[in-house]
């Protein structure tokens, strides 16, 4: 199948489609400020967005999550995030034209995350993407996330595809693995979240992108 055409395209969305890194460094220093710390620069925790709002706590506030204040921090952190999720966060530079030359070809795309609904839904709603997609998969949607395979194969089905007609782009380990264990063709996003740990190289992706740019021209190739 590596050379064939993807039918379907889906996506991460924390560091992959969505620069969601402004707002939750944003709700991070709401919560900084309100314990008496300085605020700290966005760099900082871009690095674990795309691990959930726990690794922002950690990172952010220097509290594991076996401390018991880790929960209460996390909750507060949500809360100021829910309350302001789009102010800045932003498709990442090129992906809107990606998309569009996507759906110009009559394929079906949709998101694969792990962020609960509760912010999956109204961030896409702001960003005006909500209509646009065959398939959207929170966290919460099913009651196994990523890394196990059930929210590709969810996502194949709403879209009306087979796995194997099908790729997914991710900038985290879970996305990968979660994507070839349910028999997708799997892509990392090389412009996502991804830190000095990481070693995507080590992942077993099909395809290594640096930018959303080279994912349009990949998807543009004539097949094989």
């Amino acid at each position: 199948m590596a050379g064939l055409r993807p039918a379907a395209l889906f996506l991460d969305l924390d560091g992959t489609l969505v620069d969601t890194a402004p707002d939750l460094a944003a709700a991070l220093n709401r919560v900084r400020q309100e314990e008496g710390l300085p605020a700290v620069d966005e760099a900082e925790v871009r690095p674990v967005v795309s691990h959930g709002g726990g690794a922002v706590v950690t990172a952010g506030l220097g509290v594991p999550p076996e401390d018991p204040a880790h929960a209460v921090l996390l909750q507060r952190l949500l809360d100021h995030y829910r309350a302001d999720l789009a102010t800045h966060s932003r498709l990442f530079p090129g992906l809107a034209e990606v998309l569009e030359a996507w759906e110009s070809s009559g394929r079906p795309w949709g998101v694969v995350t792990n962020k609960p609904a509760r912010f999956t839904e109204p961030l896409l709603e702001a960003l005006g993407l909500s209509g646009r997609m065959a398939a959207v998969v929170s966290g919460d949607t099913l009651p196994r996330a990523k890394p196990h395979p059930d929210p590709l194969l969810h996502a194949c089905t709403a879209a009306g595809c087979e796995p194997m007609a099908a790729i997914y782009v991710g900038d985290a380990e879970r996305d990968i693995a979660a994507g070839m264990a349910a028999g997708l063709r799997t892509a990392v996003a090389g412009w996502g979240y991804l830190d000095a740990a990481d070693r995507p190289d080590d992942w077993g992706a099909e395809i290594r992108l640096a930018t959303p740019a080279d994912l349009g021209r990949w998807l543009a190739k004539p097949a094989a």
